[in-house]
């Protein structure tokens, strides 16, 4: 694998990409260049495990757990999560209350509060 690529490769794993190798890029793979040569693609993942990075995202962001964090560290995340989109996502609600050790009735107070 190209040293660029090694490089950038955190910034994929964040992204929830992976990159490949030139020689092995698939039409769908996004280009990666290096001084004007494709280096390789950067393949982007589907929605699978998408709340779960993004609570990772979350937790880079602020420098702790969530579960570490008291109730209006939690209300914090839970108003990040909905700036970032991550309450359209199917089951967002249940599996970001699982995350937070909150019930799912908690995660709703959060949002109401933050929208009135």
């Amino acid at each position: 694998m190209h040293p660029y690529l090694a490089g950038i490769e955190p910034v994929a794993a964040a992204a929830g990409g992976k990159l490949v190798a030139a020689d092995k890029a698939q039409p769908g793979d996004i280009p990666v260049s290096f001084d004007g040569q494709i280096v390789g693609g950067f393949r982007p993942c589907g929605l699978h495990d998408a709340l779960d990075r993004l609570i990772d995202h979350v937790e880079r962001e602020i420098g702790t757990k969530v579960t570490d964090l008291d109730r209006a560290g939690k209300r914090d995340v839970v108003h990040r999560l909905d700036k970032l989109g991550a309450f359209m996502l199917r089951k967002a609600v249940e599996d970001i209350a699982d995350r937070l050790e909150v019930s799912r009735f908690t995660v709703y107070n959060y949002l109401n509060a933050q929208h009135a």
